[in-house]
């Protein structure tokens, strides 16, 4: 009997797929709201604790127009500057949330999955113990404990992201602990540190990226619903806590709705952005690492 070779069709080859402009769109929209919210303060903005009376249009909130795009709120405050003004803390927040995830989460996974035994073991079990409790719930229970500033809320969002992050760091790193550029590593006498930092954060990077905008879209909420509840920074304008001013009378919330509208609009799109990004991120690489 012959033997036969079998070679892959051309359209079976999966040819990789760009991010798209969907992406870029997102991408774009993050860079803005990440610019507004560092460079605020000397932008030409109103300023978000001023009132501004209108003897002309009687008592506030007033609606939207040419000199408040966003309308005012109940003190006639400018919701416009208000809900550029909120994208610092959440923003930052977020971000802040995600970076500790990612170095303890992100640093336990990695070494739980290169070294396997009982430090995989115990690892595992703590993410596992995490992963138990609610997240809302200790998050509530974390911030009504301590003083709620910018660096606790971000830490406790933080240690919310350590499970999540940990367990993808942990699998990814079991895909390539025994790849064979890994084992000829091994064999050269690369040391298990220089392994890990050449040889498996390169590849573990590629996965971790697409999660590194998720866990954020997942803290940016998580913050605008501690706000919401009046858990996450005791000083400061949050788009949680903006959302929470608007509603916090059905009155307010039938008879002036931008109030809240506005700031649920620039969370939602904020989210919906970082989520798509991430997500397109993760189908990208998934594409790209079927051709190797």
């Amino acid at each position: 009997m012959s033997n036969t070779s079998v070679t892959a069709a051309p359209e079976d080859i999966v040819v990789p797929k760009k991010l798209g402009f969907g992406f870029w769109l997102c991408v774009i929209w993050v860079g803005l709201m990440a610019f507004i919210a560092i460079f605020a303060p000397v932008l030409p903005l109103k300023s978000p604790t001023a009132n501004f009376l209108d003897s002309a249009q009687g008592r506030p909130p007033y609606a939207p127009s040419w000199s408040h795009w966003f309308g005012t709120d109940k003190d006639a405050r400018d919701v416009f500057s208000r809900s550029m003004y909120g994208a610092r803390i959440s923003l930052t927040v977020g971000f802040t949330a995600i970076t500790a995830g990612f170095l303890i989460g992100g640093t336990l996974g990695v070494i739980s999955g290169y070294y396997k035994g009982w430090i995989d073991r115990i690892s595992s079990f703590g993410f596992i113990v995490l992963l138990s409790f609610p997240s809302l719930v200790l998050a509530i229970l974390l911030t009504s404990l301590i003083d709620r500033n910018l660096l606790t809320v971000s830490l406790v969002l933080g240690l919310l992201s350590i499970a999540p992050v940990g367990r993808l760091a942990r699998a990814a790193t079991l895909q390539y602990a025994d790849r064979e550029f890994v084992l000829a590593a091994r064999q050269i006498g690369a040391t298990n540190r220089r392994i890990i930092i050449k040889e498996i954060l390169p590849n573990v990077a590629i996965p971790m990226s697409s999660l590194a905008l998720l866990g954020m879209a997942v803290a940016v909420v998580a913050e605008g619903g501690l706000a919401f509840l009046g858990f996450s920074v005791q000083k400061g304008i949050t788009w949680g806590g903006l959302i929470q001013l608007g509603s916090d009378a059905s009155k307010t919330l039938q008879n002036a709705p931008w109030i809240a509208f506005f700031p649920i609009l620039m969370l939602f799109l904020t989210v919906l952005s970082l989520n798509f990004a991430g997500d397109r991120l993760r189908t990208f690489f998934d594409v790209k690492e079927t051709t190797l």
